[in-house]
């Protein structure tokens, strides 16, 4: 930069600059005067102490803000570095630190929170998904009662989305049978109902198909109990397994009022919450708001760390309203939901859809009785949640989805900015994510010009 570059306004380095002089100041001032007039009594002494350690203080707030902005600067390009990967590569040697990205815990299931996953993989491989087990319908459901296992499907999704796995193989394991008594059942259901067959319990066999598969971070069941949801709906009726309560939400033309999971005492695995204690980042969503992500906070243990967690609290907002789970929602609405079953302190930044749809697509939904979204600022706000708003519409096979790439750059930019920069135990971490960013953003121009 130069310097007329510098006089600008909003560098934010001028001013905690100028802070540093004054408490080198208020230092000198201090120190000189007890120094040269000895003849102070014993309160002059000590507010003159007390006068350069104020300064002091203030220092050590100049030249850590001063560098928290200065690294900002070279994040967003007004500062040029260039970073030598081999450097870095020594330097993280020589410090024992192997950089695989900041640790972000992520909860929820469906088909919402496997897109999700397989964007963000790309800048961290320090993932943990703890997924609901819930699911009672399709093929999970056939398994869940056949064989008295958990149900599988939602944890297959997470671990090919989180898996290296060549795309043939990917196939297979989700391929469905469409004949015969194994009809409309994935082949993947079946590959892990087998590995837990051969192993002691259910977390034990996604372990195991993971290192089959090359997981990179870790899927973890919410629970090995035999969790089953119960809605009481509005008009008093009560709705008993996860893939009843939406239709019968819908049938009965009446909204859920309360959920609950049976057993009230599900345990969560330690492994969770360890996993909980240790993140930079704990992301709820994307995905059915009351069956895929309050579902995991009603394991109370769950629920429980995520509000004493120092990290980062963060909610993907559906883009559209689910028929018989958030019918007419607005972003507060679901908000609402979260802070009613997992507390107060349960999410700090929601990352919102701002985009829009055609008129066409709009009437496609309004016919299933769904609809866009509405993002509601001022109702946000006044929960004290921020607001994280982007276009996020992508349209696949006629149906409206969340760009994966774009959500997982914008997960990653949050975390980075309002996680990883204010925290000098990661700086390393803050200059990884920084440089997988801008390489994404030099991939996705590479594919715009070709």
């Amino acid at each position: 930069m130069r310097i007329r570059d510098w006089l600008k306004a909003g560098i934010k380095v001028k001013r905690w600059l100028a802070f540093g002089v004054f408490g080198i100041l208020l230092i000198a001032f201090g120190f000189t005067e007890l120094v040269t007039h000895r003849v102070y009594d014993l309160y002059y002494r000590v507010f003159y102490v007390c006068l350069n350690i104020t300064g002091i203080f203030v220092l050590y707030i100049s030249v850590t803000e001063t560098m928290k902005s200065m690294i900002a600067l070279v994040n967003r390009g007004y500062i040029k570095v260039s970073l030598d990967s081999r450097k870095i590569e020594s330097l993280i040697y020589e410090k024992r630190l192997l950089v695989k990205g900041p640790k972000i815990v992520v909860i929820g299931g469906g088909t919402g929170l496997s897109t999700m996953l397989r964007g963000l993989k790309y800048y961290t491989s320090n993932i943990t998904a703890i997924v609901t087990v819930g699911d009672d319908g399709g093929g999970s459901g056939d398994l869940r009662e056949d064989l008295g296992m958990l149900p599988p499907g939602d944890i297959r999704n997470c671990i090919l989305a989180l898996a290296d796995t060549e795309p043939i193989m990917e196939d297979l394991l989700q391929y469905r049978f469409p004949d015969g008594r194994l009809k409309n059942q994935s082949f993947g259901n079946l590959f892990l109902a087998a590995m837990a067959g051969i192993s002691d319990n259910f977390e034990e066999a996604v372990q195991k198909m993971s290192s089959v598969l090359a997981v990179t971070g870790k899927v973890i069941p919410v629970t090995l109990d035999n969790m089953q949801l119960v809605a009481k709906l509005q008009n008093g009726n009560i709705v008993k397994g996860e893939s009843q309560i939406p239709e019968e939400a819908i049938e009965q033309k009446s909204r859920i009022e309360e959920l609950k999971i049976v057993p009230e005492n599900a345990k969560a695995l330690p492994e969770s919450l360890q996993a909980i204690r240790e993140a930079d980042a704990i992301v709820m969503g994307p995905g059915s708001l009351y069956t895929s992500i309050t579902s995991n906070l009603l394991v109370k243990e769950i629920a429980k760390e995520v509000r004493k967690s120092d990290a980062i609290k963060i909610y993907i907002s559906n883009i559209m309203t689910q028929p018989g789970e958030t019918t007419g929602f607005k972003v507060s609405d679901h908000l609402k939901v979260l802070f009613k079953y997992g507390g107060k302190d349960i999410v700090d930044y929601v990352i919102a859809n701002t985009g829009e749809i055609t008129d066409e697509l709009k009437e496609k939904y309004q016919k299933d009785g769904a609809e866009l979204v509405k993002l509601d600022r001022e109702d946000i706000n006044s929960l004290g949640v921020k607001i994280v708003g982007e276009d996020l519409v992508k349209i696949k096979n006629g149906l409206v989805k969340h760009d994966s790439g774009k959500l997982a750059e914008i997960l990653a930019d949050t975390i980075m900015e309002k996680k990883l920069l204010y925290d000098k135990k990661k700086i390393i971490e803050y200059m990884y994510l920084s440089q997988r960013i801008k390489e994404r953003v030099r991939e996705e121009k590479g594919q715009i010009i070709d």
